[in-house]
């Protein structure tokens, strides 16, 4: 089990935790949201909480709850600019589907 991101993707979670000033690394949980069912979810954790398992990928630090976690393993965390838009990209080989607006996804 385990979730991994992309030089890219690290580059900015360590840029966005520099200019946060702390932090452990970054949180990514599954909420139940969207029209496809489930929502991704990241925050910045200033530490692993007990439910989390944690996963170093590229140098930084990623959490996940155990219960997200069967719905997110294996899932590679991309940063891509498409047009003028840019942001983290989730390559989640468990989704079945995902929303046309790629918010949220179901398993």
């Amino acid at each position: 089990m385990a979730i991994t991101v992309t030089p890219k993707a690290a580059q900015q979670i360590r840029k966005a935790l520099a200019q946060r000033g702390s932090g452990f690394g970054l949180r990514l949980a599954v909420k139940t949201s969207g029209c496809s069912g489930y929502a991704y979810a990241l925050e910045f954790a200033d530490a692993p909480a007990d439910e989390d398992l944690a996963f170093e990928s590229e140098g930084v630090h990623l959490l996940v709850d155990a219960r997200s976690l069967p719905m997110v393993d294996g899932t590679r965390l991309d940063w891509v600019r498409e047009g003028l838009n840019e942001g983290f990209k989730f390559d989640n080989p468990n989704a079945a589907a995902t929303c046309g607006c790629g918010e949220s996804f179901t398993v």
